[in-house]
């Protein structure tokens, strides 16, 4: 027994600090690009090449000129980047991180499910799998939907797919009549309309601000309503002291950097569960794992090529119209 402990006794023990130093080191050896989203946990923000929310992040791999594209998101994000860069390996550090959005909307179901609306023009929220984007006429994000949605002649059928929150703001915002797929994300539709009204008596100063994913009723509440990034930048030059945040709170980091000395609350959730507004799928992704896949170069995120191809044209639609 003791022989067979030896090897792990004797593997090397690396710090926090070798850890940042060691991924800096990786990323220069490789000639890689580390993109992260603001979901992410504050040390691998930190470590990023770009921060950002899908639409910038996509961005940033269509432009790239590294040779290898490090991915800290979720599996959808990792294959954009895929999509647009066919010819550089991609690798995330957890190829387990998914989406409830896109797992709610696998693409055979999606197919079936668009036979019954024949002459529709398709719009895929990027939270998707290739195979859905490669069913899609174009695709959007939240910082660029209601653009993309304004876009299309007034007589055109709309479909939109997967968040039905996310459509519904959209169909409010633009009064444009669309055909929804009902799905939703974990952790945006379990904030709590009622809990957020409590914690404003608390915090009578504080304003509201939601991601469009959130149930109609907590955007009923907000102040500002936007991506990611529209939340960021709405912040930094609104002159108010303290925010209930309705997004996942990886964004608080960044909040925090870009407006300091400010309060930042993390909007309160069904059933008193705090920790629940962290996307479970986005936190599988650490630091440590961050280390391994570069260390390793593996997982490599793959996408068929037939799929891909597809897909690139509804991508670059959106790109064009950004």
């Amino acid at each position: 027994m003791l022989g067979a402990m030896t090897p792990l006794a004797e593997s090397p023990i690396i710090s926090p600090l070798q850890l940042d130093s060691e991924i800096r080191r990786l990323r220069r050896e490789m000639g890689a690009v580390i993109l992260s989203h603001y979901y992410q946990e504050g040390e691998i923000q930190d470590l990023a090449d770009h921060v950002g929310d899908s639409l910038a992040l996509a961005q940033a791999a269509a432009r790239t000129d590294a040779k290898c594209i490090v991915f800290a998101g979720v599996h959808f994000m990792a294959e954009t980047a895929k999509i647009l860069n066919p010819h550089l390996p991609v690798y995330v550090p957890d190829l387990k991180a998914g989406c409830s959005l896109a797992e709610g909307c696998p693409a055979p179901a999606f197919a079936k499910w668009l036979k019954f609306y024949p002459g529709h023009y398709v719009v895929s929220y990027i939270n998707c799998s290739a195979g859905v984007k490669a069913l899609s006429d174009v695709i959007c994000t939240s910082s660029n939907a209601e653009k993309i949605i304004r876009s299309i002649p007034a007589d055109q059928p709309i479909v939109f797919a997967p968040d039905r929150h996310l459509g519904r703001w959209l169909i409010k915002r633009t009064g444009r009549d669309m055909v929804l797929w009902p799905g939703t994300c974990q952790v945006h539709e379990i904030f709590s309309e009622k809990k957020i009204v409590q914690l404003k008596l608390h915090h009578p100063e504080a304003k509201v601000i939601a991601h469009p994913e959130c149930d109609a009723r907590v955007l009923a509440l907000a102040e500002h309503v936007g991506s990611t990034s529209s939340l960021l930048a709405f912040v930094e030059k609104d002159d108010a002291r303290a925010y209930i945040v309705a997004t996942e709170p990886g964004i608080i980091h960044q909040m925090e950097k870009k407006a300091p000395g400010k309060l930042y609350l993390s909007a309160p959730v069904e059933g008193g569960c705090n920790a629940c507004a962290e996307c479970p799928h986005m936190r599988l992704n650490t630091v440590e794992k961050l280390y391994f896949c570069m260390r390793d170069r593996r997982p490599e995120l793959f996408v068929d090529e037939a799929v891909r191809v597809k897909a690139l044209a509804a991508v670059n639609r959106m790109l064009e119209l950004s």
